[in-house]
């Protein structure tokens, strides 16, 4: 299909352009009545009533922002709970047809991680057949169309998150910065960014991809395939505790390092945070190497010394070189290279993920550290799940293919380390290095499930489903 002729309509929200709503709350349903599934699918995708959540589009809201979003994914035994042709469901994507034990190995889902330590409703895949989330700025409609969606599915589990200050993770990183930009999509959280566009084929199927002649299969019948993506619907615990722990640690050690203040200018901690001694701005430097940003989201290939720059510096607009002073190894740079030398030169930008994602937990207070579990319900949506996320997790985060100077190495935040065999290098100004050993695995699977984001033509197919 030609891009001129893409109907914004037709494809769900929170996809192409993001919500930004305080409050987030996950719905893991199983069909336990078809009829009654699939009749409140048919009303929901028409456009709602009194009893059933309209589902929302991707198309530019009129006026005010609606009181609620809604929106559904499907897993495969989702789509075989709602009696979809078997001829159909063959014709899915292996990593969607695939039992999740099949997969774990290639995310990193292993250990304490693994599926068989998840707790319920995870614990029991094959019930899991829907996914549906509720957005909203006030906890009274979350609780009221939780209660329409009880009235025609059971409800294994609810996960809710919510909206840290200043959009920030639990690390204390502002998150969600750098998202991919589409062909024919106006965004207006994209104003100012200067990074290449995507063609739509990087979310969505039945359109051409940044690799030439390439688009990624699209499921049968068109009426159900065409215009989907998929979700890897993640529910990521952030041990905050350890990671604070190993800053204080990672500080210690470079306080008495001979090249400590290429690092930290001891005249002027004041461009790294207000009220720091060196021992708190060496914290601060580990952490923004670590992620590829400081915390308030300013790239560190940009602002190198200073997460308060005397300048105004921007959040999007940059690109890596073999002189980078971005680490190699940190998150942010694993990630999403860029443009930036990489051994698989035809992967640049192809395997760009959206993003989207709210945090869980109780809040956190660095002075009184607790053992309670928090952490990040996330959705990293694509066209194709082992193109894109199953090839950013395995070769980049866990393996670190796109680089020789990293390779054998786990991401620092998102990888699957252990402390004795932990390391990331720490870049320094006169083209040296300085190696971090010993941090520990600071985040872990807690629940997820892959899901298919149906358009409202393919909503409106399962729905007329018989059988």
């Amino acid at each position: 299909m030609s891009t001129e002729d893409f109907n914004l309509g037709d494809i769900q929200g929170n996809i192409l352009r993001g919500y930004n709503r305080e409050f987030v709350r996950h719905l893991i349903l199983e069909v336990t009545v078809r009829v009654a599934a699939r009749q409140f699918l048919g009303t929901a995708v028409a456009g709602g009533n009194d009893d059933v959540p309209m589902i929302t589009r991707g198309a530019l809201w009129v006026g005010s922002k609606p009181p609620y979003c809604f929106n559904i994914g499907v897993t495969y035994p989702g789509l075989r709970a709602l009696r979809t042709p078997t001829k159909y469901l063959a014709t899915f994507p292996t990593e969607n047809r695939d039992c999740r034990s099949k997969r774990s190995l290639k995310i990193g889902d292993f250990g304490n991680s693994a599926p068989d330590q998840w707790p319920a409703p995870f614990d029991e895949p094959d019930r899991v057949h829907i996914i549906a989330t509720i957005h909203a700025d006030d906890a009274a409609h979350l609780d009221r169309i939780e209660g329409q969606v009880a009235n025609a599915f059971t409800v294994l589990g609810v996960r809710n998150g919510r909206s840290l200050p200043e959009g920030k993770v639990f690390f204390g990183y502002r998150d969600g910065i750098s998202q991919p930009r589409f062909d024919h999509i106006y965004d207006p959280d994209q104003e100012g960014v200067d990074e290449p566009m995507d063609p739509l084929g990087t979310a969505l199927l039945g359109y051409e991809t940044r690799q030439e002649g390439v688009r990624f299969r699209v499921p049968s019948p068109h009426d159900l395939g065409f215009n989907d993506t998929f979700n890897a619907f993640r529910v990521l615990s952030q041990d905050v505790v350890a990671f604070e722990r190993y800053l204080d640690e990672a500080a210690t050690m470079l306080m008495d390092h001979p090249k400590r203040d290429q690092l930290v200018d001891p005249d002027h901690l004041e461009l790294i945070g207000e009220g720091l001694d060196i021992h708190g701005a060496l914290r601060e430097v580990v952490a923004a190497q670590l992620c590829g940003r400081w915390r308030n989201g300013v790239p560190y290939e940009l602002s190198p010394m200073a997460q308060f720059p005397k300048e105004e510096v921007s959040l999007t607009n940059f690109d890596y070189t073999h002189a980078s002073r971005c680490p190699a190894g940190a998150h942010t740079r694993r990630g999403n290279p860029r443009g930036g030398p990489i051994v698989q030169r035809i992967a640049n930008y192809s395997r760009r993920l959206i993003r989207r994602g709210t945090s869980y937990g109780p809040d956190f207070d660095p002075a009184k550290p607790d053992d309670q579990e928090r952490g990040l319900l996330g959705s990293f949506i694509g066209a194709n799940l082992g193109a894109q996320f199953e090839a950013v997790m395995c070769d980049w985060i866990n393996l670190g293919l796109q680089d020789p100077n990293i390779t054998g190495a786990n991401d620092p935040l998102l990888g699957a380390n252990t402390p004795e065999t932990s390391w990331f290098d720490m870049t320094l100004p006169d083209g040296d290095s300085i190696r971090l050993r010993g941090f520990p695995r600071l985040i872990w699977a807690r629940g997820g499930a892959y899901t298919f984001l149906p358009s409202m033509v393919g909503i409106r197919y399962l729905s007329e489903l018989t059988g």
